[in-house]
């Protein structure tokens, strides 16, 4: 059967629709050319009457009564006089004419003489670059016409351009990178070094657009940001990659903040975090604002090579296990991240292959924050012991499905002396500070979107999380609530986010002495390396019966060795190490009721 043709009005709507609109938007317009002198003065007649309602109000009441005589005298003069209703009404429509005109200024058409030179200037410079001697047409020539290679261009109100748009020809090599450092480079110098420069390329359209980027808020405090379990505010950037904001709260006033959020748990892809910085950039105000957000719904580990007491604020409260400064307390701690991270592998694996879902003590988050990791490194090849980041393996490799993250901050400096392992599995990257486009790009990964400027300050830097896009980044003022030189109203923002300290300080002496004797006496008796010592403070994350006869014992282990094939069974260097590890736990937690 042959199809039937569509009616011409579903054939050329469309077309139909487009035109009428037009005629339509014609018409308006010409009416409103007509109609602009009655559009006038009705506005002015508004604008009157509006001025006489304000003055009968302002009027006190004593004296309306003569202001009414007034008026009515000379409207009664007006109307005896010879054409005087005529003269009245004239000089009424005169004066709504005059009141009701466009008071507006006058929108200047094109630039003035400064920003026509700054424009000439830009593009003579653009010249060598984008011009060749085979181009028949060009572009770009000693003293062309700038207007066609720049539409588009906005100015501040001190003559400096903070929006302009390049067009250049498509024979220019925009995808080389050198090229385009040129080209940046440029337009930096010209435009203003103190200043921070967005660059977007259309490669397509052939057209460069420069933007001068505001400065970042440096006053954001540390504060409860809105976010759900597993989202950690590292700080904010600028609104043109980022499409949410978080309400902020500065003083008594409220506004929106676009964030950079690092997602984290089972289900990121960026599970660790790789912060560098050159000193007093603000890694440790970083770490200690993750280290604030993640004590809401996990606990947390601090390792701090630097020995500053940078967090000693954390020291004993609720949530933190640990806040070492020493070699011997930070290979103690990670040894039992290690092991602790295994016994989340194997109970999240076994709920799995039985079909339950993962044990509870698996599903609070573990963070553990590194800070100058390399310092640790130093001291333990001079004593000759373990590096502490070789026991950092299993966390980074196998710490996503366990509920491990690892936060590593050092210096620039340091960073080639960071393990392999280190740099591998920190695939969400921080730099902070004054750094070099080279190094930036080393560390990222990509190079940023902006030009670096040498005077920043404190907390400032870019942010880049996995393959996604670099941000320029400004970390929330987290400082040492016990420095000197903390303002009050930073100290008393930190000291209000920090958890309550329930456990007294004295409980922890005696923990602490046994894992001192058992470290001593590990490097006496080598044989009892198997059996690795847990913090004092790690104890309440091990889920352990309060009371087990050893016949009780005895049946769950034969019950599991007939369940599970030979494949499949845990080592016995693994068990041995998980047995000490729970009578090491049981006899913490007599001491601890004992207390």
């Amino acid at each position: 059967m042959a199809r039937r043709p569509l009616p011409r009005i579903l054939s050329n709507g469309g077309a139909q629709l487009a035109r009428s609109r037009e005629l339509a938007r014609t018409a308006a317009d010409s009416a409103t050319d007509v109609l602009h002198p009655l559009i006038t003065i009705t506005r002015g007649l508004r604008r009157l009457a509006s001025a006489g309602r304000r003055r009968w109000t302002e009027t006190p009441k004593d004296r309306r009564g003569a202001l009414l005589f007034l008026v009515a005298s000379v409207v009664l003069v007006v109307a005896l006089m010879p054409y005087g209703p005529l003269l009245a009404v004239v000089t009424l429509m005169a004066a709504a004419a005059w009141q009701g005109r466009d008071r507006r200024p006058p929108v200047p058409q094109g630039p003035d003489a400064s920003q026509s030179q700054r424009l000439r200037s830009l593009y003579e410079a653009l010249v060598p670059y984008f011009s060749t001697a085979e181009d028949p047409e060009p572009l770009y020539s000693h003293g062309g016409a700038w207007d066609k290679a720049f539409p588009e261009y906005e100015f501040d109100g001190g003559g400096r351009v903070t929006h302009l748009v390049i067009s250049y020809p498509a024979y220019f090599t925009d995808g080389e990178p050198q090229s385009r450092a040129r080209i940046e480079h440029l337009l930096t110098a010209k435009s203003g070094r103190d200043r921070e420069y967005h660059f977007a390329w259309d490669e397509e359209g052939n057209q460069l657009t420069v933007r001068a980027l505001a400065p970042l808020p440096v006053d954001i405090t540390a504060q409860r940001f809105v976010t759900s379990p597993g989202e950690t505010v590292l700080g904010f950037t600028d609104p043109i990659r980022v499409q949410r904001t978080l309400p902020l709260t500065h003083g008594e006033q409220q506004r929106d903040v676009p964030p950079v959020v690092w997602r984290t748990g089972i289900r990121s892809t960026e599970p660790h975090l790789l912060a560098v910085g050159q000193p007093g950039s603000g890694t440790s105000t970083l770490l200690r604002s993750i280290a604030l957000q993640a004590l809401q719904h996990g606990d947390v580990m601090i390792l701090d090579g630097g020995g500053t007491g940078e967090y000693a604020c954390l020291t004993g409260r609720d949530g933190v296990l640990a806040v070492e400064c020493g070699l011997a307390g930070a290979l103690t701690s990670l040894e039992w991240v290690a092991q602790e991270t295994e016994r989340r592998l194997i109970a999240v694996n076994r709920a799995h292959q039985a079909g339950d879902p993962p044990p509870e003590d698996t599903r609070r988050p573990l963070w553990i924050l590194l800070d100058r990791p390399t310092v640790f490194t130093h001291l333990a090849a001079t004593d000759g012991r373990e590096d502490p980041q070789s026991l950092l393996q299993a966390p980074l490799r196998h710490g996503r499905p366990a509920n491990v993250t690892v936060v590593v901050a050092d210096q620039l400096d340091s960073l080639q002396s960071l393990s392999e392992a280190v740099r591998q599995h920190t695939r969400a990257r921080v730099v902070l500070g004054p750094a070099t486009a080279e190094q930036l790009e080393s560390v990222l990964g990509a190079p940023p979107p902006t030009t670096p400027v040498d005077q920043i300050p404190a907390g400032r830097g870019y942010a880049r999380l996995g393959a996604g896009p670099v941000h320029r980044l400004q970390v929330p003022a987290t400082p040492n609530p016990y420095d000197d030189a903390t303002s009050e109203a930073h100290r008393q923002a930190v000291l209000d986010l920090v958890p309550p300290r329930t456990t007294p300080a004295d409980a922890d002496l005696a923990p602490r002495e046994r894992l001192e004797q058992d470290q001593e006496r590990l490097e006496t008796d080598p044989d009892q390396a198997a059996e690795p010592t847990p913090p004092a403070q790690a104890v309440r994350l091990e889920k352990v019966p309060a009371e087990r006869t050893p016949d009780e014992d005895r049946a769950d282990e034969d019950n599991r060795a007939g369940q599970e094939p030979d494949a499949g069974r845990v080592p016995a260097d693994t068990a041995a190490a998980g047995s000490a590890l729970k009578e090491s736990v049981a006899r913490e937690a007599a001491v601890a009721e004992s207390s």
